[in-house]
């Protein structure tokens, strides 16, 4: 704006070296103020902002120049930035002169100032989120893997090899395994019957239990001795699956027959047999593994020759 003081012109203006910048670029705002010589003119110096979101970042560096016509040209000049996107409108500034007739005021126009983003960024708003764009990977060629495979097979070759020669000397260490014979079926039922007994199961009062183990002794012994698998069949199925080997129906079946029904009573029907009847089974039942067991004959060298059965 200019006004005439005296025949002579006040002009104030404002602008910026471009009225385009990206977010974080720097431009410069400077103001000029043209009065007479000897006209007192005040000048405000901006602090900060320029307005909203446009910072100043330093000045002002101020000027002057002696115009023809006793005029003076006065420049302050402002290092200014943004850092939000925007157009923005810098209000006018002014120059003004105080006298007895009141204050005048000078002002500049409005400076116009486009803070544009990096096209690469993504535009401001809450409605999409962009990720980050991740690293680019190469593919990775044949040739370069190959050495891998490689190293690979040679170390399987390697371990396999290792694999085979331990086996081979331990082999040649130990020899042949001694095959350990496990011990007769009757040894092992006549050490159960001792466990059995030592426990006094009856003569405490537990009567079901003291038949469940009298009658799992005799059936693991028919199955070491005879392969009759009794522990998953019923007394009838033992019985059977018994004459089935070729065990006749003599004295000693209806032995075995008369202990496995008696103990089939006490668990199933809650019979009671007393004392006498418990002693009576057990006995039974020893008598019964001590006439069916087999036992090996030796020839002349002491060798184990054949086994045969020995009912006493």
């Amino acid at each position: 704006m200019t006004l005439s003081t005296e025949g002579q012109e006040i002009k104030v203006t404002a602008s910026f070296d471009s009225s385009r910048i990206f977010i974080g670029d720097q431009v410069h705002y400077t103001l000029t103020l043209i009065k007479p010589s000897g006209v007192p003119v005040s000048f405000k110096t901006l602090k900060d902002t320029l307005c909203k979101n446009i910072e100043i970042v330093s000045g002002p560096s101020a000027d002057s120049l002696v115009m023809p016509d006793k005029m003076i040209k006065i420049t302050r000049k402002y290092l200014v930035t943004s850092f939000d996107s925007g157009f923005y409108q810098v209000p006018p500034v002014f120059a003004e002169i105080k006298d007895d007739a009141g204050i005048k005021r000078f002002y500049s126009d409005y400076s116009p100032l486009q803070v544009m983003r990096v096209k690469i960024a993504p535009p401001d708003t809450t409605a999409k989120i962009f990720d980050i764009i991740k690293p680019y990977r190469a593919p990775v060629t044949f040739g370069e893997i190959l050495p891998w495979i490689i190293a690979l097979v040679l170390a399987a070759a390697l371990a396999w090899g290792a694999v085979l020669l331990f086996r081979k000397l331990k082999k040649n260490k130990m020899g042949e395994e001694p095959v350990i014979n496990p011990d007769p079926a009757h040894i092992i039922a006549f050490r159960e019957l001792e466990k059995l007994k030592e426990e006094q199961l009856w003569q405490k009062g537990e009567l079901k239990y003291y038949y469940t183990r009298l009658t799992e002794i005799l059936r693991e012994y028919l199955e070491n001795r005879y392969g009759v698998c009794s522990l998953e069949m019923t007394t009838s199925e033992t019985l059977e699956a018994l004459l089935k080997t070729g065990f006749k129906k003599d004295e000693y079946y209806k032995l075995l027959k008369t202990i496995l029904n008696g103990s089939d009573l006490v668990k199933f029907a809650k019979y009671k047999p007393d004392s006498a009847e418990n002693e009576e089974h057990f006995n039974n039942s020893w008598k019964f593994v001590d006439n069916t067991k087999m036992i090996a004959e030796t020839s002349e060298d002491g060798k184990p020759d054949e086994k045969k059965e020995v009912k006493s």
